[in-house]
This record gives C-alpha cells, sequence and structure tokens, in this order.
C-alpha cells in the first residue's frame, strides 16, 4: 500500500506540474516571460524527484523493495507526498468529469464530418520548409489533414430570421512560413464552396512578420453576403506591430471588432456583434455594451468572436446568445476516450474544443487550422462550418 501511495506522489508530482503549464499559457504575460518561467518548471518537474531520490534513497528502497512504512520517510517529504495526493487527486476527479466521452455541460447539436486527407503530393504542395516536410511525415500526425465540420447548433434565443444562418468559423490560422499559403487557400476555397453567409475568425493569423504581406491575398477571397468579422489573438502579438495586421485584415475586406461591441446586420435583422480579445488586446466595456443594446431590441441576437474559452464567464454576464473561440487547438493531441491533455486554459482541456451551454450562452471551440508546434495527433485541424437552428 505504501509503494502505491509513493507512485501515485510521483504521479500526482508530474499532473500538478501539466495543470500549472495549461494556466501559465492563459496569461496575458509577454511571451519571453511566460518562456523563461517555462523552461524553470521544466527543470524543476525533472529535478525535483530526482533530488529526492538521491537524498533519500534508502528509505524509499525499502518501501519500493521491502514493503517499508511510510513513516520512515522524512517529515517534509511526507508533507509534500500528502499535498501532493491531495491535490492530485482533486485536479484528477474534475479532470474525470470534464472528459468529452461524459459530455457534461456540452450543447445540443448534430455534427457531420468531411475528412480531407493529406497524402504525399499534399505534403510536396504545402510544406514550405524542410522542418515543415520533416514533421509532415511523422506517423500518426495529422498537421496537414483537414476535418470539415458541418455542425448544427441549436440556440434558444435564435430570431426566426436567422433559422438556418450559416457561418464559416475560421481560428489560429498561424502563417509561420512553414506552410505555403495554398493549405490556406484550400481551406477558404472549401468554406467558400459552403456559400456561408458571414465568415468569422477567432484571432491567432499572424506569428511571423514575413507574412503579414500574405493577408490581402489570402482572405480577399473570403466572401460573404453579410461580411467576414475578425479579432486578434496571443500569438498576433509576435510581429513587430499588431495594428499591421488589423490594417492588412481591413484592405483584404475584413471587418476589426476587436475590443468592440456594435450592431449588425445578418439577413437584414439587427444583432449585436462584439469581439474579446483578453488578455492580450481589449475588450468591450459594460457601458459600451449597454450602450448597444438600449439602440436595439431587448432580445436582440448577442454574437461575440472571442480567442480564448476562458473568456465564457464573462459572455454569460452579458448575456452573449452564441460565442465562438479557438486558441486551444484542442490539446494539438488527443487521447483515446480520454481526450486532450494539453490547453492553454485557466480551465485546463474542459474546454479544449467542441460546443457548450451553460446558460445563457451557447459556446463552440474550434481546434484551429494550424500550430507553431507542427504535430497534431488525433486533433486533426478543423473547419467550422456551422448552422444556427432555432430551439422549438
Amino acid at each position: 500500500m505504501n509503494f502505491v501511495l509513493l507512485v501515485l506522489a510521483l504521479v500526482s508530482h508530474f499532473g500538478l506540474r501539466l495543470a500549472f503549464y495549461n494556466r501559465l499559457n492563459s496569461f496575458g504575460w509577454p511571451r519571453r516571460r511566460i518562456k523563461r518561467i517555462e523552461k524553470v518548471a521544466f527543470v524543476e518537474t525533472w529535478v525535483t524527484p530526482f533530488v529526492i531520490a538521491w537524498f533519500w534513497y534508502e528509505p524509499l528502497r525499502e518501501i519500493i523493495l521491502a514493503g517499508g512504512a511510510w513513516n520512515m520517510l522524512p517529515v517534509a517529504l511526507r508533507v509534500y507526498g500528502l499535498s501532493c495526493l491531495i491535490a492530485g487527486g482533486i485536479l484528477f476527479g474534475l479532470w474525470i468529469v470534464w472528459r468529452p466521452i461524459f459530455r457534461v455541460q456540452h450543447a445540443d447539436v448534430s455534427r457531420t464530418t468531411r475528412t480531407i486527407i493529406a497524402g504525399k503530393q499534399d505534403v510536396e504542395q504545402f510544406a514550405r520548409t524542410s522542418k515543415c516536410r520533416a514533421a509532415a511525415m511523422i506517423p500518426g500526425n495529422q498537421m496537414l489533414d483537414l476535418a470539415v465540420e458541418h455542425i448544427d447548433i441549436l440556440l434558444a434565443n435564435l430570431p426566426r430570421s436567422l433559422d438556418g444562418y450559416r457561418i464559416a468559423h475560421l481560428s489560429d490560422i498561424h502563417l509561420t512560413g512553414h506552410l505555403h499559403q495554398t493549405y490556406l487557400s484550400r481551406v477558404i476555397e472549401s468554406a467558400s464552396e459552403w456559400r456561408p453567409e458571414l465568415f468569422a475568425l477567432t484571432g491567432d493569423i499572424v506569428d511571423v512578420q514575413e507574412c503579414v504581406g500574405w493577408l490581402a491575398e489570402l482572405f480577399g477571397p473570403a466572401s460573404a453576403p453579410d461580411g467576414s468579422v475578425f479579432i486578434l489573438g496571443n500569438h498576433d502579438t509576435r510581429v513587430s506591430d499588431p495594428s499591421q495586421v488589423r490594417d492588412e485584415m481591413e484592405q483584404a475586406g475584413w471587418t476589426n471588432i476587436g475590443g468592440r461591441c456594435q450592431p449588425y446586420s445578418l439577413r437584414q435583422t439587427d444583432v449585436v456583434m462584439m469581439g474579446n480579445e483578453t488578455p492580450w488586446f481589449g475588450r468591450p466595456s459594460a457601458e459600451e455594451i449597454g450602450q448597444v443594446r438600449e439602440s436595439l431590441a431587448d432580445d436582440a441576437f448577442k454574437i461575440c468572436l472571442s480567442h480564448s474559452p476562458d473568456q465564457y464567464d464573462w459572455a454569460r454576464r452579458h448575456g452573449v446568445d452564441f460565442l465562438m473561440c479557438g486558441h486551444t487547438h484542442g490539446g494539438q493531441g488527443r487521447l483515446p476516450l480520454a481526450g486532450p491533455i494539453l490547453s492553454p486554459s485557466w480551465h485546463g482541456s474542459r474546454w479544449a474544443s467542441g460546443d457548450f451551454y451553460r446558460a445563457p450562452t451557447t459556446m463552440h471551440v474550434s481546434r484551429g487550422l494550424g500550430g507553431v508546434h507542427l504535430l497534431r495527433i488525433n486533433c486533426r485541424p478543423e473547419l467550422s462550418l456551422i448552422t444556427l437552428r432555432r430551439k422549438r
């Protein structure tokens, strides 16, 4: 029994560090600061068990090999082990509850998926660098595949005039220069063939300066009857001036709603459109939201684009009906049944991807289309083709 406790304490040690990593990346701190903390935390994660094993080799050996008693360990080590067991047990219980397989707080949606599998010819066409070509050849890596997700979402407050409304949701493009422009062109073409009435892009568009000049050509073809709206994400801070990204997107015909709340027209129906870029940029103030809502009908439908799903509670407080997010990449990798492990969110992997409902807000979280890490395991890039349905 003491040996089992020792193993569980070690597992909890690593689990707590994973939880710390997920939450660290939810902050709006400068990238350099986060990376420095990550490096220190990574070293501590592995050094601590080795230091413990070095200094307390004999009592640990007795527990492992001879079934020794837990009280053979020094008081400080017992306290640390017990703390890991308690905190790890609590977090593990919550992690189990929020596994996708149990569908806790999931929204009422219908999904069908059309998967475009990348072949050798696609690798040659889309991979722009040797690093990208090498990554694409890793067995199980789905980074160049595309899951075209057709999603019907039931919404209680949807106006009758918007029943069947079609939104092409793009997120986390991550133009790093590793992928050729033709990859995103394929995505835009697939979305346009569906004939959406609105394009919505929820941030992380550009990672490197050289790709800012690609935006007008790439996003110009994405036209829809009610326009195209976008916000920025944390990776858009990596270019020298994020306002250049906004300018280029506007040159391509897209509307910047980052940090704003404004009246918007969908099928000639007045709605409230918001853009939340917190914590990296801004979000609409309560006063601004109140003024826009006063100018429209009391029951006006409210849509929000947020880069991070961590803004879910903010959206609920402001009565948002439909929230679209990205940022978490679906965890970048998903285990069978267990789902995602990694997720840069204050809530860990709870909202890594999928559709969720907590009154009055329905939230859709895309797995995104790209990533700095050229690796996706059981987690294909996602093009979300969303049809809004009125709940009867």
